[in-house]
């Protein structure tokens, strides 16, 4: 199917399509149209990058069959939650992993974002897919212009992606970090809401569950894009081996810190119930506390309620003596009581 039918070309415009293309790591085109791209990729010196934001169906359809994208990798490329992964096909190399970033939630705590991105890897050329939660693209472009590796083909655009990816990775983590910080400084203030502490640990959780299944995966993933660097339908640069290697140690270590913030939460929602049974324990404490006391001036007016007779009974100086009594025993009582810390 020819690239250049005008309803392609429309369709493309209308769902939102980005390109650039490079000759030695000089931008020579931007935004170029669809019906262009067979044009750029027929000459070996460019390298291309073109990317569809929530494409037609029938748009990915003709250009995966243009570009002899296997039917597997187009079908993954839209499905929804589809794990991160990578994959090697007769003619491309095919991936998807997702971008994260995290804002605040309405009840408090935090809420994760996720937006997917799927990657065409061919020998000269980037197609990435985009669907659902938008991902910004611009951090990446300014990787690809600034670091100079654009000499090196597409492994260095596919380098520059995923190190952003993981990068954004970093600054999610960090933040979930920064969240369980305060969550610790907020178990033992005593203004809070009971239920504050749950909210926030239940959102916490929540998120790293989100984060986790997004971010162990992509151990698999630069692994498997380093091991298909030899292959001839992507023919990634193996002078960006050091590169990847750094990547891989970044990925290492992001999987590492989702996994021990992760037992961090766990400690914080254990210890948040311990300090409440302690809580209700001390509550208990005061509660018998005040209710011996309050058993004092029980035990004395039922005394001197009784209707027999005894020193005082029936003579102003009985009043006296009960008043007296009922301060003593009270007062006594609570001096002891705090004396224990029980009230």
């Amino acid at each position: 199917m020819p690239l250049r039918k005008r309803g392609l070309v429309h369709a493309v415009r209308v769902n939102n399509c980005h390109s650039l293309a490079w000759r030695d790591g000089v931008e020579v085109a931007r935004d170029f149209p669809l019906a262009e791209l067979d044009q750029w990729l027929a000459r070996p010196e460019v390298l291309v990058w073109l990317d569809l934001g929530d494409p037609d169906p029938s748009v990915l359809a003709e250009l995966a069959a243009e570009l002899q994208f296997d039917p597997l990798a187009v079908e993954d490329a839209v499905a929804p939650m589809e794990r991160p992964k990578a994959t090697r096909h007769a003619g491309h190399t095919f991936l998807t992993c997702y971008a994260t970033a995290v804002s605040p939630a309405e009840q408090g705590g935090v809420t994760l974002g996720l937006g997917r991105v799927s990657a065409f890897i061919l020998p000269r050329a980037l197609i990435t897919v985009r669907s659902g939660d938008p991902v910004d693209f611009a951090p990446i472009v300014r990787r690809w212009s600034e670091d100079g590796l654009l000499t090196h083909g597409v492994a260095a655009l596919v380098h520059g992606m995923l190190d952003e990816i993981v990068d954004g990775h970093f600054a999610t983590i960090t933040t979930l970090d920064e969240e369980i910080d305060s969550l610790e400084d907020l178990l033992f203030d005593t203004r809070r809401k009971p239920a504050e502490v749950q909210q926030r640990v239940f959102s916490l959780r929540k998120a790293l569950v989100q984060l986790r299944r997004v971010v162990l995966p992509m151990r698999e993933v630069v692994t498997a894009v380093m091991r298909f660097r030899d292959d001839r339908a992507t023919a990634l640069s193996s002078e960006l081996d050091g590169n990847f290697n750094d990547l891989y140690d970044h990925v290492i270590r992001a999987a590492e810190w989702t996994e021990s913030l992760r037992d961090m939460v766990s400690s914080i929602f254990e210890t948040n119930l311990s300090l409440q049974d302690s809580r209700l324990n001390e509550i208990m404490k005061k509660l018998a506390g005040w209710a011996a006391i309050i058993a004092v001036p029980t035990a004395v007016t039922g005394w001197f309620g009784q209707n027999i007779p005894y020193p005082g009974f029936g003579d102003p100086f009985g009043l006296v003596m009960s008043v007296i009594t009922i301060l003593v025993g009270s007062v006594g009582l609570y001096l002891v009581f705090r004396k224990f810390d029980w009230i």
